[in-house]
């Protein structure tokens, strides 16, 4: 057998056992007892104090497609659909709107989370009260952005919204329910412009006193002139217009041929008689001879009564005596001439002739007549189409103006419905954005006891072992004879343990 004796193995080449990782608790275990009653008492006081009065609340913020709003156009339609897609751009700009100053001041405000109590070194403070209420605003709103937790979740258009806080459980609620009014009151002032619809009920307001103005102007138009229609009527004129003028140009056609018919029967009664013979008899001159014998024994007797008083040359006798000498002259010219009896009456061409000639000035006066009426007829009917015209295009100036304010009018007034629509859907929060998750007021703490006291003696146990294995690692001193020998390479001949004192 080999007489050499076993090489005794090193420190390094021994095996860790569980008392060896378990021995630095035991000689830290003063360390590691205090550590976990530190930690177990402060779970303790957690659980016991502040854990049953600290209360949280939760709010959900949704981020979807903006709503188109109605443009200002002519045209009668809604807005169409909007295709825009939200971006994450679009939730981060959310996410800071969140976290404005401007709201939580309010909140503040609104929730009454000023601390209104003096402190030992407000006596010191000489600033004026305005500035202290100031501040006081002012710190109690970074407190609430401190607290305030805003987060966006990675996977979907939501921002989750918590705030928590000790003391009564209204107050987390009251925050975020404030904080949710007044953000949704803030976009839709960012969204939509303000006054838009008194803006519009303003402008239907006034376009309705415009129409109302000009069917005023246009009833006492027609009311005034005494026409209701004058394009109307001015076309009703212009063809009997020109129903006259033909009238007239047939009347003066009329006239011509009268007057050209008039002189062709004067003609014709020039060279025809006026009256024709019908009956024609011979008779002889007995009767004047009779009477021419008569006439001559008279003046005979007569001659023979002068001769009987005066001479033969007596001027009264030379005149009987040329009676005489006339008065044989004439019987002896009777003697021998024939009479002849004519019988005539009215010629009928002649006659037919004057009749014509009498109708047809008759008719010549009744065209000229006709014609001087038409005449004066056309000429009223044009002044009075003038006057229509006149009337026409301040009516249709008056049309005009009427249409005008009546298409502008409910084109305001279509707005102005809109509006209210769109006012009406923002009270209701169908914006781009809505509450998803509305706060609540909670009723349990955000924070179990018993959680906390388990979690606390987990705590304690680690952070006691942690105590011990950290003062362990900082100890430069040796512990045992092979940490003597591992470290400073020699060989321990004797170890005396440690002794602990009794007294």
């Amino acid at each position: 057998m080999d007489s050499t004796p076993a090489k005794k193995p090193s420190h390094g080449d021994r095996q860790l056992t569980v008392r060896d990782m378990l021995a630095p608790l035991f000689r830290k275990r003063r360390a590691v007892i205090l550590t976990f009653c530190a930690i177990l008492a402060l779970a303790l006081l957690l659980a016991l104090r502040w854990a049953p009065d600290y209360y949280a609340s939760t709010m959900q913020v949704v981020v979807e497609r903006e709503r188109s709003e109605p443009t200002v156009t002519s045209l009668q339609g809604g807005a169409e659909a909007n295709s825009k897609v939200v971006t994450t751009d679009d939730v981060a700009s959310e996410v800071a709107l969140l976290q404005g100053r401007d709201m939580l001041r309010e909140v503040v405000l609104a929730c009454n989370l000023v601390d209104s109590t003096h402190s030992f070194w407000d006596r010191f403070d000489s600033r004026p009260l305005e500035l202290r209420k100031a501040a006081a605003l002012e710190s109690a709103t970074k407190r609430i952005a401190k607290k305030l937790k805003v987060e966006a979740q990675k996977t979907s258009h939501l921002i989750d919204l918590r705030y928590a806080q000790s003391g009564s459980p209204e107050t987390p609620a009251c925050v975020l329910q404030t904080l949710g009014q007044l953000y949704l009151q803030k976009h839709l002032r960012l969204q939509r412009p303000t006054g838009a619809s008194d803006f519009f009920a303003q402008e239907t307001e006034k376009y309705r006193e415009a129409l109302a103005n000009s069917e005023t102007r246009l009833a006492a138009f027609s009311k005034t002139q005494g026409v209701s229609a004058p394009e109307i009527l001015r076309t009703d004129m212009a063809q009997q217009l020109v129903i006259a003028q033909a009238s007239l140009y047939q009347a003066r056609q009329s006239i011509a041929a009268d007057q050209q018919r008039i002189e062709n029967i004067k003609a014709q009664m020039a060279v025809t008689p006026a009256r024709s013979t019908t009956a024609e008899s011979s008779l002889s001159a007995s009767t004047l001879l009779e009477q021419l014998q008569a006439s001559l024994l008279a003046l005979e007797i007569k001659r023979t009564q002068l001769l009987l008083k005066y001479e033969s040359s007596y001027p009264l006798v030379q005149e009987v005596d040329q009676e005489i000498e006339q008065t044989k002259k004439a019987i002896a010219g009777a003697e021998t001439q024939k009479y002849i009896n004519t019988t005539t009456d009215r010629d009928s061409t002649f006659e037919f002739l004057r009749q014509d000639k009498a109708r047809a000035e008759a008719d010549l006066a009744s065209q000229r007549a006709t014609a001087g009426a038409l005449q004066n007829t056309v000429r009223g009917m044009q002044s009075e189409m003038v006057s229509l015209d006149v009337k026409a295009m301040k009516q249709a100036a008056l049309l005009r103006d009427a249409k005008a304010n009546e298409g502008t009018y409910l084109l305001y007034l279509n707005k102005r419905e809109q509006e209210r629509t769109s006012d009406a859907l923002d009270e209701k929060r169908i914006a781009n954005v809505a509450i998803a998750v509305p706060a609540f007021v909670p009723v349990l703490p955000a924070y179990s006891s018993a959680v906390i006291l388990i979690a606390g003696f987990l705590l304690a146990v680690l952070g006691g072992m942690a105590a011990g294995y950290l003062l362990e690692f900082m100890d430069p001193s040796f512990r045992t004879a092979d940490e003597v020998a591992d470290v400073l390479k020699l060989t321990v001949l004797a170890s005396v343990p440690k002794q602990v004192a009794w007294n």
